[in-house]
Formats: structure tokens, sequence, C-alpha cells
């Protein structure tokens, strides 16, 4: 699974590939469900508007729902929907027996709450794992439909073998979505945890002295290459969450997709890097099916 360049001594920690190991076991547990006479688990995604990272992104899912064996359904809408008609929607799937997992994609238009939307999604439907009862879980330590970013982070560290007890990890980024998750699911007195967690943001002082004391960096900041090499101690493993599209001329799409990690300068100081693309992104939609599977069996919320 790692692989390393040989003129350097990091490992690659290989998202992808990851990833597919992880739909082809949940394609063999969909295949064992069915051939029990169940139904395949069925997942939808809600797209509203046009935006171009949404559409890959949720493209994407739908092909992986394929590669699994499950169900989707996905629904578009111009982004002049009204809230009220996105909730109602919302409401739709919440009382649809055969959807077991659904998603709105954000961002959404800016008359629009996510705020609203995310708490309208039934917990036990809730396969981003945003929904304050899960969030609310996973901080308890208790079964959780968890965020899926930040639990495919903690899942490729735990698959490559990465020590997480009693190491720093310092994360940069304090979103709802990945920063201030993954550094409670550090944290968590569980093997895949037991960090001590230094959670930074834009009000932090002396952030490069603070990044150098870290056994683990978790760059989720959405600033293109903001991690540089004076930010990073020798022998750190750097997670990159970091996807930002920049203007490209010599690509065929017209830009480029950019980590929050300089790689060039990062990589030959770090243990293990994770590349952008192939990092972390692929294991955001794998972690999506896996909460998907888990809805579907009733894990955390019993049918």
């Amino acid at each position: 699974m790692a692989t390393a360049d040989a003129t350097t001594s990091y490992r690659l920690i290989d998202g992808k590939q990851t990833a597919e190991d992880i739909k082809a076991e949940i394609a063999a547990e969909v295949a064992q469900l069915t051939a029990a006479g169940q139904r395949p688990p069925h997942l939808a995604a809600i797209l509203v508007g046009h935006d171009g990272g949404s559409e890959t992104y949720v493209r994407n899912k739908v092909l992986a729902c394929e590669r699994v064996g499950f169900g989707s359904t996905l629904l578009r809408y111009e982004d002049d929907i009204s809230e009220a008609e996105l909730l109602a929607q919302v409401e739709e799937l919440n009382n649809d027996p055969g959807i077991d997992g659904f998603i709105v994609q954000l961002p959404l238009p800016p008359h629009i709450s996510p705020e609203k939307v995310i708490e309208a999604i039934r917990p036990e439907k809730d396969v981003d794992g945003f929904h304050p009862m899960n969030i609310g879980r996973m901080v308890a330590g208790l079964p959780a439909l968890l965020p899926a970013t930040p639990a495919g982070i903690v899942e490729l560290l735990q698959r490559y073998g990465i020590k997480t007890s009693g190491q720093h990890a310092v994360v940069i980024g304090r979103s709802n979505i990945v920063g201030t998750p993954v550094s409670i699911l550090l944290a968590r007195n569980l093997e895949s945890g037991n960090c001590t967690v230094t959670l930074c943001h834009s009000r932090t002082k002396d952030l490069p002295a603070i990044c150098r004391t870290a056994d683990i960096v978790v760059a989720a900041i959405g600033r293109p290459e903001f991690v540089t090499a004076d930010m990073v101690r020798p022998g750190a493993v750097v997670i990159d969450v970091g996807t930002t599209r920049v203007a490209d001329a010599s690509k065929k799409s017209g830009f480029t997709l950019k980590g929050d990690v300089n790689f060039a300068e990062v990589a030959p100081l770090a243990s293990a890097i994770t590349p952008v693309p192939g990092g972390v992104g692929p294991m955001t939609i794998a972690m999506l099916l896996l909460n998907t599977l888990r809805a579907a069996k009733g894990e955390v919320y019993p049918k």
C-alpha cells in the first residue's frame, strides 16, 4: 500500500487505493446482504446549482454507488430554489423508507441556511455526519455516523499503521466539517486516537512554531500551499485536506488542484504525506458509503 520516491524517504499515503480497498470490502458485504434477500443500501444526493467542485463530487458519489452495488438517486435543483422548497424535499427523503441515507451537497446559495438544512435531516439518514445529534454522539464517544472526511483521515492513519497514541497532532483549521471534528476524533480514547491535539486557526499566534512541535499535521484551512517547509519538523506525518481549484491555462480543464501543503517543499521532510489529488479526497466518498451501509443496517440507530 505504501510507496516511496526513490530519491526521498517519505511514504506516500495513497488515499485513492485505500478508498478502493474500502469499496471492495463494502461491495462484498452488499453482495452478502442481497444474496440473503435484502435490498441493497440506497444513497440519495441533493445538488443545488452548478458549482464545478460540487458537480464533480456528486458525480463521483453516483459512480461509487454503482461500484459497490448501492442504489442511488440524484435530485438536481437550480440555485433559485427557495429554502422552503428545499426543506420540503429533505422531509420527503426523511420519510422515504427506500432511502437509507442522503446528503445535501454544500455549499448552498446564500439565501438558504445550511444550518437549517442540516438540522432538518433525520440523524439516522445523515450520512454526511453533520447533524448536531451525530456530532454530539461523536463528542460523547457514542456510536455515531461520523463526518466523512475526518473519519477518512483517521482511517488512513490506522490503515497505514501510523502511531497516534501519545502523539502531538496539530490541526490547522476549525471548520465544523473537518478541523473541529478531526481534532475530536484524534483525541478520543480509542486505538485510532489518544493524541494530544492543538487546534489552530486564524487567531493562533506563532503558528509555524506550534506546527513544528507536531508529530502529525492536519492541514484543513483551504489556502493553497499554505503549509511550507519552515512549519514542519523532520519526520512528521502530514495530512493535506485542501483541494482548491487554481487557474492553470496548461490544463484542459483550465485549473489545477492545489492542497493546503506545499508538497514539493514539505514532502522531503515528512515521514509520510498525503498527495493532492489522490489523498484525503477519495476517502471522503468511501466513508460516505460506509456510513450509508451502517445506516441501512441500523448499526447506530436501530430500525
